[in-house]
């Protein structure tokens, strides 16, 4: 079994892979944010992940651990840094060291990935465009046997940065993407924003924060408003993208692919595509787990 931490931003979750039943552990818990704020800093974020693990460590008595694979980095990129996932490296580290077990390291979107792979028709893919949509990444990616490139994507703001900032506008609590996505099944379905110009994969969507909060918009139709813009601008770019790359399966990943609105609304044709599951959507320790079992395999060819 792989005992997996992931110490995102907002999220602490651990997770337990086993080789053969699959995954049999999944715990998560969403850090805490003021109301009315837009976020945390990394010394609050580090310090609530930290006290998070102490209580969620106390169930993994009954596993019987054969390794331990951790979320270390945001990106598989030298110099990828963020001081949160510090909390899961120094958990995962210890319980390897006191128990004897091998110890392994991802990045966080590999894990994400990973997660939105399993259980689907793209889950032995080596060969796609993932789409990591989440609350700081906006990325179009080639993912091509284990090796990521950017091919598209923001170029300012994320969508889930859009999503928060617009929940947070009209009084929602922080994160707001569960919140908006309901409202926004509810609001009047139109493109009521300025098109947003897609160019090679890539955009800006900056300017959709600002007519939120210029127009007197209700939270139902803005929220209606902003979850269209980025199924628009979805669809554009990653059409843009496989046409370039000649690659024509295409894997959504991250907590914005989550979206009720958007998944019965993305059209994308001449391409394959897939969903991962939505409770894998989100941040999670599980497709660390899933690659920490595959490292743990390799290790004992």
């Amino acid at each position: 079994m792989i005992l997996a931490f992931d110490t995102s931003n907002y999220t602490t979750s651990i997770a337990v892979y086993d080789m053969d039943k699959g995954i049999v552990y999944d715990e998560r818990m969403i850090l805490k944010v003021a109301k009315g704020n837009r976020g945390l800093r990394q010394s609050d974020a580090l310090f609530q992940h930290i006290e998070n693990l102490e209580r969620m460590s106390i169930k993994l008595d009954c596993y019987d651990i054969d390794a331990v694979c951790v979320s270390s980095r945001p990106r598989p990129l030298e110099g990828s840094y963020m001081p949160c996932f510090r909390a899961g490296i120094t958990s995962g580290r210890l319980i390897a060291s006191l128990i004897g077990v091998p110890y392994f390291e991802v990045s966080h979107q590999e894990g994400h990935i990973a997660a939105a792979k399993y259980e689907t028709a793209f889950e032995d893919e080596e060969t796609l465009i993932c789409c990591h949509l989440s609350g700081g990444t906006c990325e179009i990616l080639k993912y091509d046997n284990g090796d990521i490139s950017i091919e598209g994507g923001s170029l300012d703001i994320s969508f889930g940065q859009l999503i928060d900032r617009t929940g947070v506008f009209y009084g929602i609590d922080f994160p707001a993407g569960k919140h908006l996505d309901r409202l926004a099944l509810e609001g009047n379905d139109a493109r009521i924003f300025r098109k947003v110009n897609v160019k090679d994969g890539y955009f800006n969507i900056s300017g959709i924060e600002n007519q939120v909060m210029s127009l007197s918009l209700s939270p139902e139709d803005a929220a209606s408003a902003v979850f269209r813009t980025i199924t628009d601008v979805l669809s554009e770019s990653v059409a843009q993208v496989c046409d370039r790359t000649g690659i024509d399966k295409v894997l959504f990943a991250g907590g914005v692919s989550s979206s009720r609105f958007i998944r019965e609304r993305l059209s994308l044709e001449g391409v394959h595509y897939q969903f991962g599951k939505p409770e894998l959507a989100c941040d999670n320790a599980v497709g660390t787990a899933i690659l920490g079992g595959k490292l743990l395999w390799q290790q004992n060819l």
